[in-house]
């Protein structure tokens, strides 16, 4: 169970794969990114996790929106996201991605000391993604992961999708003295891993090292029953959005609706609510994830994590 009765809301904007085609306002772009940044914010998100989107010739073929570990598009994304925010007078935790698939290590790892977000996504395995490709996380690079974010002060949100993530989580923060506890992101539902069930998720739960913090998410389908279900066993965090699922429901004639992020957030806070949970500022996130900042010389913040 949560210690605090407050609930992080965490929005994952696009995700590398989500397509305007099936989702008309998922945002590719740096500009599209931050002012969406700034809507789940007001909507009341407290993270928001960011992959970045390029324009790219793919077999002889522009691709539109293609994924990216691009820094000038991470940094674009980045500066543009606290510049709106700050003129809009929000506040929200930035968490980058680190999965970049065929990308090399250092294009996976390079904008984490150039950015400094309060964190960033860690995948402690790899796995045969909906069993139709590889969604590798090799220990080469996962262990030059852990040592990015123990130098950086990032805070490390572990992506766990099966029963066994759990042990490589502790490996990873154990090795490397990761600050401790960790905080768990369960993704359920993916094909090939743990399903979106709840008594899937309530097995998780249960084995999740000593003090952790953990949010849930389901894919697709599993979207609504997992939120239900993390709600009922105490989760720390929802984490909703179109790069998870992009529907939102359907119409009496059976039509589906397409979700937007805003659409997810604020449903995830209304659940939230009525379950007699208080939505966690952005603040509120930071005390809950051990997430604390420090003053620079030129009066900018930069987060650095600490241990509860």
């Amino acid at each position: 169970m949560s210690k605090s009765n407050k609930i992080i809301i965490q929005a994952c904007l696009c995700g590398a794969g989500t397509k305007k085609s099936q989702a008309p306002t998922v945002p590719y772009t740096p500009e599209e990114i931050a002012r969406q940044v700034v809507a789940v914010a007001q909507a009341g998100a407290s993270i928001a996790h960011i992959h970045v989107r390029e324009d790219k010739m793919v077999d002889g073929e522009m691709q539109i929106g293609y994924k990216s570990m691009s820094l000038q598009m991470f940094t674009e994304t980045v500066e543009l996201s606290r510049k709106y925010c700050k003129e809009a007078g929000v506040d929200i935790l930035i968490n980058l991605t680190t999965s970049g698939g065929e990308y090399e290590d250092v294009k996976r790892l390079q904008h984490l000391g150039a950015l400094k977000p309060e964190m960033c996504s860690f995948d402690p395995n790899t796995i045969n993604w909906s069993n139709s490709y590889i969604f590798e996380n090799h220990p080469r690079f996962l262990n030059l992961l852990a040592q990015e974010v123990v130098k950086t002060g990032v805070k490390p949100e572990f992506e766990v999708f099966d029963t066994g993530h759990i042990d490589s989580v502790m490996y990873y923060v154990n090795k490397w003295n990761i600050p401790q506890p960790p905080h768990i992101q369960f993704i359920m539902g993916v094909g090939g891993s743990a399903p979106g069930t709840a008594q899937s998720l309530a097995w998780m739960v249960d084995h999740l090292p000593e003090g952790a913090t953990w949010s849930v998410s389901g894919i697709g389908k599993a979207h609504m029953p997992m939120m239900l279900a993390g709600l009922a066993l105490g989760c720390d965090g929802l984490r909703v959005g179109l790069e998870d699922n992009i529907l939102y429901g359907k119409e009496p004639d059976g039509k589906k609706i397409i979700a937007t992020n805003v659409m997810l957030v604020e449903r995830a806070v209304e659940l939230a609510q009525i379950a007699g949970r208080t939505i966690a500022t952005a603040d509120d996130a930071r005390e809950i994830l051990g997430i604390t900042r420090h003053c620079l010389r030129d009066g900018k913040t930069e987060p650095v994590s600490i241990s509860l």
